[in-house]
């Protein structure tokens, strides 16, 4: 394996190190990626996505907001230019990100949601394209032609399957990959500047505030009060499938590199898939398995390049 001088080679970690590292980087994937779950079980109790993403971002907000504390204490001030670039990223990133993806999952399987999901660095690399003027090889877009060929697999699979609005649900998902896209792109100079810590703890501080205030604008006070499962599916949903994979991803970053670890968050789609079909009853068929290896191609081949 090639390296550059700012990364050391990976071989010159020992095994355990590195295997340790691996293992933190999928169990982040997996636990992200039970997001989906989870949310299709809170739907079972008639919240609709405004109320969820409040939920998931109440009891997620302790912990961003410690950190966050602590960087303000211990690290200098943020430029006045930084501090409205974090409030941008936090707004694109987290806030409209989620809200598009919790609205899309109430129309579509949990497995396609992972793959449209997945597709986040194709998106980046249209827009580098189109903005950018960057060139794409002829090896880019076959991976690009591979990884849509398996989102349109699994789309027409869930259309002749009769699902209701796949075709809203899936729109509104690739909106949430075309937003999150727009944030990796937005935060690549920043987070050289400040850290990836005091980065996504910021942003998501300014998230939580817009998730509020969508909530308290459009809904009532009152469905703050919900059966108890709703409370304990939602820290579940914010700590366990927000605060920790977000901190098991940059501890994994660490460890064994960006490459690595972003290759070993490709089980995501293929986790979501089992856990849907083992915990919501989803059924996995041929169609949905040869798409879902035709989106892991084309992201791996991005992922090399």
């Amino acid at each position: 394996m090639s390296t550059s001088p700012a990364s050391p080679p990976q071989h010159s970690l020992p095994r355990s190190a590195y295997l340790g590292g691996l293992s933190i980087a999928v169990g982040g994937a997996v636990l992200f990626s039970t997001k989906a779950i989870v949310a299709k079980l809170l739907y079972r109790y008639h919240i609709d996505a405004v109320t969820l993403i409040a939920f998931r971002m109440l009891f997620s907000l302790p912990v961003f907001a410690a950190v966050a504390l602590w960087k303000m204490r211990t690290e200098a001030p943020l430029a006045a230019g930084d501090r409205w670039r974090i409030a941008g990223l936090g707004l694109v990133g987290y806030y409209l990100s989620s809200f598009l993806d919790f609205l899309g999952l109430q129309y579509i399987s949990v497995g396609l949601e992972r793959l449209i999901l997945f597709l986040t660095p194709t998106f980046v690399l249209f827009i580098t394209t189109v903005f950018l003027k960057q060139h794409i090889s002829r090896k880019q877009w076959l991976a690009l032609a591979a990884s849509y060929c398996g989102i349109v697999l699994v789309f027409v699979h869930d259309l002749r399957g009769g699902a209701s609005n796949v075709a809203l649900g899936s729109l509104l998902v690739l909106g949430s990959a075309s937003a999150y896209a727009v944030y990796l792109l937005g935060s690549g100079e920043l987070v050289k500047r400040i850290g990836s810590l005091r980065l996504v703890a910021y942003a998501m501080c300014v998230s939580t505030l817009a998730c509020l205030a969508q909530f308290f604008l459009l809904r009532p006070a009152a469905l703050l009060i919900q059966p108890l499962p709703v409370y304990g599916l939602s820290l579940l949903n914010g700590i366990f499938c927000t605060v920790m994979p977000v901190f098991m991803t940059m501890t994994a970053v660490a460890r064994i590199g960006a490459a690595t670890a972003s290759q070993a968050g490709m089980i995501g789609p293929v986790s979501t898939l089992f856990l849907g079909a083992l915990i919501l009853g989803e059924p996995i068929t041929n169609w949905q398995l040869a798409g879902t290896a035709l989106v892991l191609a084309g992201i791996y081949m991005l992922s090399k390049k």
